[in-house]
């Protein structure tokens, strides 16, 4: 079962930039869900409550299409 944080630590931030690929998921208006896989070094953890992603065009790139309707992402 996933955890719930009020911030990121100093031990959480190292495990996440160890990490190779990680995951996206958005959901459009409709209620259609899409979990995309990223990686590339392109997460970045600016703080303690903020981090930054590169979101890098792919098949459609349907986590875009999502956020410009409804800006609500979950990162995994």
């Amino acid at each position: 079962m996933g955890k719930q944080m009020d911030a990121i630590s100093p031990g959480l931030q190292q495990f996440i930039e160890a990490q190779p690929l990680f995951f996206v998921a958005t959901a459009a208006p409709t209620g259609h869900v899409n979990v995309s896989p990223k990686g590339l070094d392109s997460l970045r953890v600016l703080g303690p409550r903020r981090v930054a992603w590169l979101n890098v065009t792919g098949s459609g790139n349907e986590t875009a299409a999502h956020l410009r309707r409804s800006p609500r992402m979950t990162v995994m």
